[in-house]
């Protein structure tokens, strides 16, 4: 075999014409040979395995650009690659496309596609959606890293109003800051509590005291501690908003618009007890009042932000959209079926409950759902069969989209931890790292950012203090910088 390929290969620096689909090369990628044949390296010549064909005319310093060691005697290009990315690569060559086998990092993967220079278009798209979701993962641990750094670092250039704006923002915002900062948050998550169960306290009449007009009011002392709770809201929610960064984005936050629905109605509430009267009737400011204050339950939904198994939760519901979709038409679909079918079947009982096929709907709504109230319910034999069958359509339907919403919950939280975990372990290389060159630091600080060269006129992407060149970790650099970084195996990830 050997004495055909040196055959089939030319001397380094030689002029041989010969035709490109009669040559054979042979590769050693991490110590697996491989013989390939021209004809079907031709079909993508922009790659890198095609143009060993004819780097030996130009010399040693084009076969040295091309691969790590080259052996005149036996004729073999040497590579320091992953051998397992290369079987999978070289498919593209065979069957005109390229699949990512289980188990290799899929950065990794996309790391050795660029060596080959094989584009990413040849990937199937079962592996892109691996690839895209391992590149988001990344991205958003540099993200959190990134914030943890600006928070690390002070720039004396900036005013003393815009650093005290950030001492702010970072206290209110980051409980794991310091530890005034984390008793702040607790303050905050009990004062929700209590102006929860003082609204539900303020509810019960033993509690309530007559007015002048002889109504039941709220207790006196309850509307002051809501009164102390509204006001702490109040004041966190602008010292928020004034110490943000991007002012636009924290109004149209979700969050943010839960805090303001929780505070609004309160100030509403209390202009229109004090001015309504005199543009309206005092049934009508009462009324109003009366809808305000009901509005005030969407300040439990504070509490998300103290939590993270309901952000958790928010967001599985988010990504499950589509489950939840499946399951109301489901239901709707059973609901229209089963009433009319009830209401049919009810008619030729003389004491029948069920009127219309609209009032039906009713009926089988708790049916399906296993509720069962039992203000309306079947007498005929027919229409007790028609519940059952509904009953158990019901169970069948709530049941088959739950384990994808379970899997998005139990997916995301999952990911959420192994993110945190990340980015703590890119902070803990960066010490290493710093520690290891004598600098003396802990961390990298925004001067070690600016420290940087600038970066070209007209280029696009990030900017340098985005990249962290500072960090020499092999989980989301690539990403994140200019540089190639051509692993060897033992580097690869696992």
């Amino acid at each position: 075999m050997e004495a055909a390929v040196e055959c089939s290969l030319p001397e380094p620096g030689s002029q041989d014409s010969r035709a490109g689909d009669d040559i054979e090369i042979v590769v050693n990628v991490g110590g697996v040979r491989q013989v390939l044949y021209g004809d079907l390296l031709s079909q993508y010549p922009e790659t890198r395995l095609a143009e060993l064909m004819g780097c030996l005319a130009g010399g040693y310093d084009t076969i040295f650009s091309l691969c790590d060691d080259y052996d005149p005697g036996k004729r073999e290009f040497y590579f320091d690659r992953d051998p397992d990315a290369f079987k999978c690569v070289i498919e593209v060559y065979y069957f005109g496309e390229v699949h990512m086998k289980k188990g290799i990092c899929p950065i990794c993967f996309k790391n050795e596609m660029d060596f080959w220079k094989v584009d990413l278009k040849f990937l199937d798209d079962c592996c892109k959606s691996h690839l895209s979701e391992k590149r988001e993962e990344l991205e958003e641990i540099a993200r959190r890293v990134q914030l943890i750094l600006d928070d690390l670092g002070v720039d004396s250039a900036e005013g003393r109003w815009r650093r005290c704006q950030k001492c702010v923002w970072k206290f209110l915002e980051k409980p794991e800051s310091s530890c005034p900062a984390r008793v702040v948050a607790v303050l905050s998550f009990l004062l929700i509590l209590i102006s929860s169960v003082v609204m539900c306290m303020g509810t019960i009449p033993e509690l309530q005291v007559l007015d002048a007009d002889g109504n039941r009011v709220e207790h006196p002392t309850l509307e002051n501690v809501e009164t102390a709770c509204i006001g702490w809201f109040t004041l966190e929610y602008l010292l928020r908003l004034f110490s943000s960064p991007n002012k636009l984005h924290f109004a149209l936050s979700f969050m943010n618009i839960v805090d303001v629905l929780a505070i609004l109605p309160f100030y509403v509430s209390l202009t229109l007890t004090h001015l309504g009267a005199r543009m309206m009737e005092l049934t009508n400011v009462q009324q109003a009042v009366q809808a305000l204050r009901i509005m005030r339950i969407a300040r439990i939904f504070k509490l998300a932000r103290h939590s993270s198994g309901l952000q958790t939760l928010t967001y599985a519901l988010k990504r499950s959209f589509k489950e939840l979709g499946l399951l109301l038409m489901y239901l709707a679909v059973g609901i229209f079926v089963f009433s009319a079918l009830g209401y049919t079947m009810e008619q030729s009982h003389p004491e029948t409950l069920f009127k219309s096929i609209p009032q039906s709907f009713w009926w089988a709504i708790i049916t399906m759902t296993t509720v069962g109230y039992g203000d309306i319910y079947p007498k005929t034999t027919l229409g007790k069969l028609n519940a059952a069958i509904s009953f158990l359509c019901g169970v069948i339907a709530i049941a088959l989209p739950i384990h994808p919403i379970i899997n998005n919950f139990v997916r995301y939280y999952n990911k959420q931890r192994v993110l945190e975990t990340a980015a703590k372990h890119e902070l803990e290389l960066m010490e290493l790292n710093s520690s290891g060159a004598g600098e003396g630091k802990v961390g990298c600080s925004r001067s070690d950012l600016d420290s940087l060269p600038p970066e070209p006129a007209g280029e696009e992407g990030p900017s340098w203090s985005s990249r962290l060149k500072i960090s020499h970790s092999d989980t989301f650099i690539p990403l994140l910088t200019e540089e190639k970084h051509h692993r060897t195996r033992l580097q690869s990830c696992k």
